[in-house]
């Protein structure tokens, strides 16, 4: 037994992965084709074992309404997507035509195209659009790290008691502990995460699920 959350060596990641659910052919396509068309932001894709826990998380809460702000080439709006019954809906919100040009085809081709809605636009703009009363039962977050904080002050109140809410990237890669780290985004970070241990309307837990994974319940 153990108190604190062991560390994940490359090895230990491999096997965790191998340990869950299989990361079908187009997931996996999906990867191999972001990482050749945007090296250089491959790393705002979630990883094979948090979209397995995200699907399995919608389907344990019997979501029926998500919403995710952040959609990038799709990874995380397929996983969503696939958990949500047949008439659920996802409302994704992005600004790029470019990488959601890329998620277009791979929600055709997983099948899951009919139940999400995409918008092109500021997600902020997006979400004050949006009538101020609860409508989604899970709503995910990863998008531009200084803007965290505003997004869930529009998220929770449109968010149905008992709803989960998940924000991915909330530990910055460790850099939320080390004070010579001052950038917006790691600042952004920190004031979300501490906006939440103050936030009475939620009950919350930051799992190190990837580069940090906080789970929050809308009571």
């Amino acid at each position: 037994m153990t108190r604190t959350t062991e560390g994940i060596s490359p090895e230990l990641h491999a096997y965790v992965v191998a340990h869950s659910q299989p990361v079908d052919p187009v997931l996996s396509d999906l990867a191999e084709e972001t990482a050749r068309l945007f090296p250089e932001s491959q790393g705002m894709q979630i990883g094979p074992e948090q979209g397995a826990f995200s699907t399995l998380l919608t389907q344990l809460s019997g979501a029926r309404n998500a919403v995710e702000i952040g959609t990038f080439t799709g990874y995380s709006s397929i996983c969503f997507a696939r958990g949500l019954p047949a008439d659920g809906t996802l409302l994704a919100l992005d600004i790029s035509e470019e990488w959601t040009s890329v998620a277009r085809r791979y929600w055709e081709r997983a099948g899951v195209s009919q139940k999400i809605t995409l918008r092109i636009g500021p997600a902020l703009d997006s979400l004050r659009a949006l009538p101020r009363e609860p409508q989604f039962d899970l709503a995910f977050l990863d998008a531009d790290k200084t803007g965290y904080v505003d997004y869930w002050e529009e998220l929770v109140p449109r968010t149905r008691p008992g709803g989960l809410l998940l924000a991915d990237n909330t530990l910055s890669h460790g850099r939320v502990v080390d004070p010579e780290q001052t950038a917006p985004h790691v600042q952004g970070i920190r004031d979300f995460n501490d906006r939440l241990v103050a936030d009475d309307r939620v009950e919350q837990v930051l799992l190190p699920i990837g580069d940090g994974l906080t789970l929050a319940r809308r009571l």
